[in-house]
This record gives C-alpha cells, structure tokens and sequence, in this order.
C-alpha cells in the first residue's frame, strides 16, 4: 500500500496557533532567560561521589561541580509572569511581601520553582490554594532531598502542586538546616500530605511542626537514623551464594 504526500509545505496560521498553544511555557521563553548562573555548592569526585567503599566504576578520575539553578529574572515566559503576579496580590493582601516570603524564583527546563523561607510556608500554600487567580487545590506529595554540601540549608522538601481549575503547575522548595530540621507540617492546607510529610521525616529526619502523628511509616519504629541521607552508612548484611560469602558494600575490596 502507499500513500500520496503533498509537497506543500507551507506553514498556515492554524499550524501556528497549534504550535503555540502545545508548546508550554519552556516554549514561550525569552532568549535572554539565563537567570543569574548556576549555584555551586560542592565538587564531586567520581561518577556518584561514593566514599569509603573504593571507586569500581571505571569514573574515580571524574571531577565536576555539583551545582543548583540559580534564580531567574523575570520576564519568565508563559503563564508564569501571570502567576507570580497573582500570588504577590494575594501575598499583600494578607501583609506578606512576595520578596520577604520567597527566597528565589527559578525557571529550569520549562519549570517553575518557589523557593519559599521555611516561615512563610503556610502562608505562601495557603495563598496558592484559595487565590481565585491561584486555585492549586492539589498537592502531589512532599519529596526529600539532601543536599550534604548545601550548608546551612542541607535539607529540602519539595511539594509539587497542581492547579485543576486552571490546568497549570508548579513547585513548592523549602529548605531546613540540618542543625535544625523544622519545617512547617502543610498538613491544615493540604491534608493529603499527612503520609507523605510522614515518610520524609522518615527517611530524611525532616521534622514538620503541627503534623498531627509524625512517626515512621517504613521503617522500625526503634530504627536508628534517616536511610535515605547522603551521609547514612551503606550498611548492609551478609550474603552467601552459591558458597561464597558476599560482605557489605562498606566492607567490600576496593580497586583503586
């Protein structure tokens, strides 16, 4: 079987209109949307920066930065100018200033990140919820992060939100030191995050304030630190097969 194409390809204005209403915001970026450089905050030596154990990857010789994105100037593309200027009218009608609230803006392939102090949390998710400009009545969950050579701001959880209204998202960042790692429990705003405000502090030791039952949910109640930091041992038991005995990654030979 075959099929006749047309030569013609000439681009018509339906064409246009589709491409621009498919692109999404990363499709609506100015040119000049650099932001103010990228964040370095360590050096990571090998392919997953692994210690103690020895380096069989074949990268022990690899050496780069470990960097964050740095903030974004506006104009951010999209509807994300819409956006922030609604949440700076909403933030002002309850006293809050949009720049005393958030840390930082940041607009990464296509995305758009609040970086929120710790303090105005509630305040920010509160705002972002019932703002009729706003309307992001979901939250997806809470993610952890440790960051080991962030210092003063090891820990971060990150809350994915959803607008249903509007059809828009963005994310939520806060970060806790590890010194002291308190973050405020979302849990009046958005009630879904009581397992997953849970499970962080599980594997993370973040600690979120006004959670209504903040225990563990995987792990042994009388469990001993927080598996999922960067500086947790590898631990491990020991495993026989066929015979031979397989020690723990922090006990293997290492081939340097």
């Amino acid at each position: 079987m075959t099929f006749d194409s047309s030569d013609d390809t000439t681009v018509t204005a339906h064409d246009e209109i589709d491409a621009a209403a498919t692109a999404g915001p990363e499709g609506t970026l100015p040119d000049e949307q650099s932001g103010a450089g990228a964040e370095v905050i360590g050096v990571r030596h090998g392919m997953f920066g692994v210690t103690g154990s020895g380096d069989t990857s074949g990268y022990g010789g690899l050496v780069r930065p470990v960097s964050l994105p740095g903030s974004t100037p506006a104009p951010y593309g999209g509807y994300f100018d819409e956006l922030v200027d609604a949440l700076r009218a909403a933030l002002g009608a309850v006293g809050t200033r949009l720049e005393t609230a958030l840390e930082k803006i940041v607009v990464f392939r296509g995305e758009l990140t609040l970086h929120v102090h710790r303090e105005h949390l509630v305040t920010v998710a509160q705002a972002l919820r019932d703002d009729p400009a706003l309307r992001f009545e979901l939250c997806l969950g809470v993610s952890g992060v440790h960051y080991l050579e962030d210092a003063g701001r090891e820990l971060h959880a990150v809350y994915p939100l959803m607008s249903i209204t509007h059809n828009r998202r963005l994310r939520m960042e806060v970060s806790a030191p590890d010194a002291d790692p308190h973050i405020p429990s979302l849990y009046d705003v958005y009630p879904t995050t009581d397992w997953h405000e849970r499970e962080t502090y599980d594997f993370f030791g973040i600690i979120f304030d006004g959670h209504p039952s903040l225990t563990r949910i995987l792990m042994p109640d009388d469990w001993r630190g927080h598996p999922q930091r960067k500086d947790y041992p590898l631990g491990g038991i020991p495993v026989e097969y066929k015979g031979a005995r397989i020690p723990p990654p922090d006990e293997r030979r290492a081939y340097n």
